[in-house]
């Protein structure tokens, strides 16, 4: 007689992305918000007109690096350990402005001159780094929305997931492997099948549950390797043959935070059912 035997999923990577469209950190334990982790995309580059500046059109943001440090932030050019620039946790400005988000305006805090003229420099275009005003709100789509929730300067969600199992699948169909980091996830577990998280509606991860929103559709970002800031045309390529519903890519599943808490790495990872929720 065949027992049937339960995978056990843990949680094997936690990021952050303290600046939107900058490299990410590999955190041990993280502090879950309703708008995302603690300190995930509270910064973001902008340019004159308060516009927000990506990857998309600026691969070598690729290779600029943020670091914590005991005042704030640093960030260094991966390229040229030398070059780095420090970060004031709090903005010294006082200066305000408007900033755009896709369809989205709300009120951040340029933080430093110096700041803005080293990444003006490095990126060739007259931009400002701003930190978000921890007043101002930026809700989520009300068809996805249980208590009001609010975004960071995240694309659309608090929270991406994505399992070890989806990557080594795609890996195994690609020429020359890709990173996760490729992909920007905050959280990747591991154990399950290939896509495991496309079947997740509501996932219990450490003492924290997650409610899946819908997945996340993948644009050329994937295609900057992060560490030369090169395009190309995998993983966008290939993950089109298998992964494309209607107009959209997609790979990894977006979230919302329906409790809140600390989850570590080793965490376990537990799907439940809607009705499971308390």
């Amino acid at each position: 007689m065949h027992q049937l035997v339960q995978v056990l999923m843990r949680l094997k990577d936690i990021y952050i992305y303290p600046v939107k469209s900058l490299g990410g950190i590999r955190l041990h334990k993280a502090t879950v918000d309703i708008k995302g982790f603690e300190n995930d995309r509270r910064w973001m580059v902008v340019d004159d007109n308060g516009q927000f500046i990506t990857q998309r059109r600026f691969p070598h943001m690729a290779l600029l690096q943020p670091e914590f440090t005991q005042s704030g932030l640093r960030i260094y050019h991966k390229k040229a350990l030398n070059k780095y620039v420090e970060v004031p946790f709090s903005p010294v400005t006082g200066k305000k402005i408007q900033v755009t988000v896709w369809d989205d305006s709300l009120t951040a805090e340029i933080v430093c001159p110096e700041v803005d003229k080293w990444l003006s420099e490095i990126l060739d275009i007259n931009c400002h780094l701003v930190k978000m005003d921890e007043k101002a709100d930026r809700p989520i789509s009300e068809k996805y929305a249980i208590n009001d929730e609010t975004v960071s300067f995240a694309d659309s969600m608090p929270y991406m997931v994505i399992g070890q199992s989806s990557l080594d699948d795609l890996n195994g169909r690609l020429e020359e492997k890709v990173e996760m980091d490729r992909f920007r996830p905050n959280l990747v577990f591991e154990g399950g099948a290939a896509f495991e998280e496309d079947t997740w509606q509501v996932v219990q991860i450490g003492e924290c549950m997650f409610q899946v929103t819908k997945p996340c559709a993948r644009c050329v970002m994937v295609t900057i390797d992060q560490q030369t800031a090169e395009k190309g045309k995998e993983p966008l390529k290939t993950l089109s043959s298998y992964r494309l519903e209607g107009q959209k890519i997609l790979f990894g599943q977006n979230m919302i935070a329906v409790s809140l808490g600390e989850i570590e790495v080793g965490d376990a990872v537990e799907r439940l059912e809607l009705g499971m929720r308390s």
